[in-house]
């Protein structure tokens, strides 16, 4: 395959806290890698020009947590309709999580995915492998098979690890491995049967109601057993203020814990679920007012570590049920810089260089994955983004298959425009 075309992106805010950059200038993208960001550039002949005054130029966005549903549901999504739906949100990397059909637990599945991604040819797509053997929370999976066939990490997400004790010996191999155990925190018998957060709401609307300790329990779990065997815990879509305070008891003792948090819990409250609307349910649930400010001010102050979609797509026909048989999940690839930048840049929460860290430099580290800077001689993934463009969400256009997105119809402010992945352009925003 050829190399792309030289890209010169020019004049626009280049923010890149890996090099504690912010500062008006070019980025030079070449043989699929920068050679250059920052100050006045040139450009050798034949590269293409593109204006970025007004927009935020910053290394590419990475997302550890999304569902891409291929093997087993590639009617709700394929690896190649996610991959596009990622670069058209600004992500050039994504790491899918093990929960298809057939579950990710052996080599030859994270070969598979691996192959199918490299032929859509969009954003990256690290597989993530599964934690026990079809997901059962019995028998612990090849782990060192996987990592060898590119897996780079492990998980059960969708269900919890319910065995301490594997948990435990989780942590252990995967430590050998210098790789992160994401887990699914929810204690199962607490949360058996909700469809939304346990209060007032769900009592309005008699809904079983999941409480917020459902989740703390398992995350006070999983911190104690990081430190107990030194492995990696990486805790997934928290939720909770109390999760936040577990979370910061652990770091403050030096525990090798780290935790994402979603778009939707940093915008959305139960509120959102209405007069039953399914595209407000999802697992864990969205939660109080409280909780939402706590979760933002976790991200402003460094105990949430990474903003992640947890990109959940579902037919048409799953949603459209009684809210309490209806799945768990929204689509949130394309909609994710939007909300974080509505929810926490605009409101002055948090800053763009803050953004920027969190959804890309920080996830890309934490998962040792390449990017997450805009260095000489760093892969060429970079996003064009503009966070003051107003722009109002149409689901039917996503490039994603999933419509299930709680945004459709509102308004939304910051816009990704380009995407490069490997310096070819993978989303390129029309007009």
């Amino acid at each position: 395959m050829s190399a792309p075309r030289p890209v010169l992106l020019a004049g626009g805010r280049i923010v890149d806290p890996s090099q504690q950059l912010d500062a008006i200038g070019d980025v030079l993208v070449e043989d699929g890698k920068v050679t250059r960001a920052g100050g006045k550039i040139a450009g050798p002949e034949g590269a293409r020009r593109v204006d970025c005054s007004g927009k935020v130029v910053s290394p590419g966005f990475v997302d550890v947590h999304c569902h891409l549903r291929e093997p087993g549901r590639e009617d709700v999504e394929t690896i190649a309709s996610g991959a596009r739906a990622a670069a058209a949100g600004g992500f050039t990397a994504v790491c899918a999580m093990p929960n298809t059909d057939p579950v990710t637990d052996n080599q030859a599945a994270v070969g598979f995915i691996i192959r199918q991604a490299q032929l859509a040819g969009a954003a990256r797509v690290y597989p993530i492998g599964a934690i026990s053997v079809g997901q059962r929370g019995e028998a612990m999976a090849e782990m060192g098979e996987m990592i060898g066939a590119g897996a780079v990490a492990v998980s059960d997400d969708g269900k919890p690890v319910v065995s301490a004790h594997l948990m435990r010996t989780t942590l252990e191999y995967a430590r050998n491995f210098g790789i992160p155990v994401a887990d699914h925190c929810e204690e199962p018998t607490l949360a058996a049967g909700g469809a939304m957060n346990e209060g007032i709401v769900s009592a309005r609307l008699g809904l079983k109601g999941i409480p917020g300790e459902a989740e703390e329990i398992m995350v006070i779990r999983d911190i104690l057993l990081a430190r107990l065997t030194g492995g990696h815990v990486h805790l997934c879509h928290m939720s909770t203020r109390g999760s936040v305070e577990l979370i910061r008891w652990g770091k403050d003792r030096g525990i090798n814990v780290t935790a994402e948090v979603c778009p939707h819990h940093l915008h959305l409250t139960e509120e959102a679920v209405g007069q039953y609307n399914t595209n407000a349910k999802m697992n864990p649930p969205l939660r109080t007012a409280a909780d939402v400010e706590a979760l933002q001010q976790a991200v402003k102050d460094g105990t949430i570590d990474v903003i992640a979609t947890d990109h959940a797509p579902h037919h048409y026909d799953e949603k459209e049920r009684e809210f309490a048989d209806a799945p768990n999940g929204i689509v949130g690839l394309e909609t994710a810089l939007a909300v974080v930048n509505t929810a926490l840049v605009a409101s002055r929460i948090i800053s763009v260089h803050d953004l920027v860290n969190r959804m890309s430099v920080l996830p890309a580290r934490i998962f040792h994955l390449p990017g997450g800077t805009l260095r000489a001689g760093a892969p060429a993934d970079v996003t064009v983004f503009d966070p003051a463009e107003a722009w109002t969400v149409d689901a039917t256009r996503f490039r994603t298959k999933g419509r299930n997105s709680p945004w459709s119809g509102r308004e939304l402010t910051g816009r990704v425009h380009l995407t490069l992945v490997r310096g070819a352009v993978a989303h390129e925003l029309a007009g």
